[in-house]
């Protein structure tokens, strides 16, 4: 589902992350970095078990939708000078990618 967006509003998108699960996502990356796609994890460890908060003492399993969001994002390109054939060319990769699983 891509974000939805008030007509009010007009987006300054960051990043643009998708939910890869059933552990597909470390091979989609590889798939797409294969096509010249560069993508990102951008968040790989959740906050509650980052080094700056290890005074709270949490531990693997406290919040695991945080674990496993963590464990399934994956930051597509996502930048000013991103054409619209770029962007096609990476969901055409993912489709493909999608299609063989």
């Amino acid at each position: 589902m891509t974000p939805y967006v008030l007509p009010e509003v007009e987006p300054v998108y960051h990043l643009y992350v998708v939910r890869v699960t059933d552990g597909w996502r470390d091979a989609l990356q590889r798939y797409l970095n294969e096509a010249g796609i560069a993508t990102g994890l951008h968040y790989p460890i959740p906050v509650h078990l980052q080094q700056a908060y290890a005074a709270l003492g949490h531990k693997p399993g406290d919040f695991p939708v945080s674990e496993q969001l963590a464990a399934e994002g994956l930051s597509l390109p996502m930048y000013p000078e991103l054409t619209d054939e770029q962007v096609q060319y990476v969901a055409d990769k993912i489709r493909e990618f999608m299609g063989r699983m």
